[in-house]
Formats: C-alpha cells, sequence, structure tokens
C-alpha cells in the first residue's frame, strides 16, 4: 500500500520558546497509508496542530524528515503542488473564510488554481449541495452560524479534491447535534 505520509525523527521548536523548555514536537515517526482514516487525540497544546501545520507545509520542522505523497514541504518549490493535495480544516473555519458570498469563497480556491469557470461552478454547485449549503450560496459567510461556516470552508477544501484531508479539532466549536452531523458528513467522505 502506498503511503502518503511518511515522517521520520521529526522535531520543532519555535525560536521564541523558552531554552529550558523542551521541544512541541519531538521525534515524531508516523507513516499512513493511502485511504487510511486516523485520529490524533492528545491534550491541549500537545501538538496536533504543530504537527498538522508540519504535514501541510505551513511549518517548517526544526529536525527529521516529511515526505507527503512523496513531496517535501520544506522545498519551496514542491510546497505548491503539496498545498494542492493537502486540504486543512483550520479549527477556526472562520479564519479561512476570504469571500463576500458562500459560492465565492467556495470558489476561491478553484480560481487560483486557474480552473475553466465552467468547472469551477459545477463544482461548486456540487460541494454546496453536498454539504447542504446550496441555499445560502448567495449569502454572506459572517451571518452563517458556526456549523455552517464549518461546511462552507470544508465545501471550498473538498472542492479542491485533495487526496489528503486534515482537520484541526474539527468538532470543538458545535454543539452536539451539529457535531454528529459533520462527523456523519466525514464519515461518508472517507466511504467514497
Amino acid at each position: 500500500m502506498t503511503k502518503l505520509i511518511q515522517i521520520e525523527g521529526l522535531h520543532y521548536r519555535p525560536d521564541d520558546l523558552p531554552k529550558d523548555q523542551p521541544d512541541i514536537l519531538r521525534g515524531i515517526d508516523l507513516e499512513v497509508d493511502e485511504g487510511a482514516f486516523i485520529a490524533l487525540v492528545g491534550e491541549n497544546g500537545s501538538g496536533k496542530t504543530t504537527l498538522i501545520r508540519q504535514i501541510n507545509g505551513l511549518l517548517q520542522p526544526s529536525a527529521g524528515r516529511l515526505r507527503i505523497d512523496g513531496l517535501d514541504p520544506q522545498d519551496p518549490y514542491q510546497i505548491h503542488a503539496l498545498r494542492s493535495r493537502v486540504g486543512l480544516l483550520f479549527q477556526n473555519p472562520a479564519d479561512q473564510i476570504v469571500a463576500s458570498t458562500v459560492a465565492e469563497d467556495v470558489a476561491f480556491g478553484l480560481e487560483n488554481a486557474n480552473l475553466p469557470s465552467r468547472e469551477i461552478q459545477s463544482r461548486v454547485t456540487a460541494e454546496l449541495e453536498a454539504m447542504g449549503m446550496a441555499q445560502e450560496a448567495s449569502h454572506p459567510p459572517h451571518l452563517l452560524s458556526g456549523g455552517q461556516i464549518q461546511r462552507v470552508a470544508l465545501a471550498g477544501i473538498l472542492a479542491r479534491s485533495p487526496k489528503i484531508l486534515l482537520l484541526d479539532e474539527p468538532t470543538s466549536m458545535l454543539d452536539p447535534l451539529a457535531r454528529e452531523a459533520f462527523l456523519s458528513q466525514v464519515i461518508d467522505l472517507h466511504r467514497q
């Protein structure tokens, strides 16, 4: 089976961390096969978000080696290809909403990938329908609930068809009903 994520001896220490504090990540080894569904669990501040940001190339390791679908997140020439293959839903999805309407936001990543406008429209429509957000396509995102914003952000990620989907504490800002619905959607996505 193909290894989509390979991490060997990963360490991360921010420059501003006091010398008497240990590295945030220390000696992480991880392999994830294509098609796997995994969850990283741990206490607050244990490095889960830091590890996810390493995988997506948002943070650079202090030491160690990463290969994400064969790409090196530390190589600036490979970062664009990496980010087209890895979708990341932030812990606070409102932080990744950038447009004035729901449909424009879902289209944003596709437009930056220079896809034809018909393809963009088709993908936006399909993902908004899949997320149950088609009725809100022309709405401003700032008027949506937290759960709706999360679905818009996820629709924008899925419209790009990433090979790897990273969700950073995806249920932390949801009420129990929205949490159950979201987890059900994620499980359905994995089955597809």
